[in-house]
């Protein structure tokens, strides 16, 4: 009798390891499957909120290469104006991003005005500007959560 426990013991504990070790084995092959999105700046919009602090909102495309919806858990960036740390933000809502399809988002950054001196005026007044965001994104997997680092460069006229 207890011979016949030990072995259903055994039985048991070999399924949990098997088990555990599939859930290993398709977390880590999900990098294999798993395109990173890219993202690209579409236009932005200068909102005052004080005689001190302004909000900019970032209009993204986001572009899904994958044969299956993406679900942004969270996403932090940072943007770059002419070199120049503008300002950064983090999105805590999720958004779906369809399959093998690009979304325009809004993103929210927080900025001084006193940070966006030098910035200011080449967004008032000059046309072609070079950007570059960088940032991290947490995606929803039915197997957890998968965090892809990004950057984003290119040129975005304003005017």
């Amino acid at each position: 009798m207890m011979e016949k426990m030990y072995v259903q013991k055994a039985c048991l504990s070999l399924k949990v390891l098997f088990l555990l070790s599939v859930v290993v084995f398709l977390t880590s092959c999900l990098s294999w499957v798993m395109e990173k999105p890219s993202f690209v700046l579409r236009g932005v919009s200068l909102r005052p909120l004080s005689l001190t602090d302004v909000n900019l909102l970032l209009d993204l495309d986001v572009q899904n290469p994958n044969r299956f919806d993406l679900n942004f858990k969270s996403f932090e960036y940072t943007v770059y104006l002419k070199n120049e740390e503008i300002g950064n933000g983090r999105l805590e809502k999720e958004l779906r991003i369809p399959s093998s399809a690009t979304t325009r988002i809004q993103a929210p950054v927080a900025a001084k005005f006193i940070d966006l001196s030098g910035s200011l005026k080449s967004i008032l007044t000059e046309g072609n500007l070079p950007y570059k965001i960088t940032g991290k994104v947490v995606v929803k997997t039915a197997l957890g959560s998968r965090q892809f680092p990004f950057t984003s460069e290119g040129r975005i006229n304003l005017k």
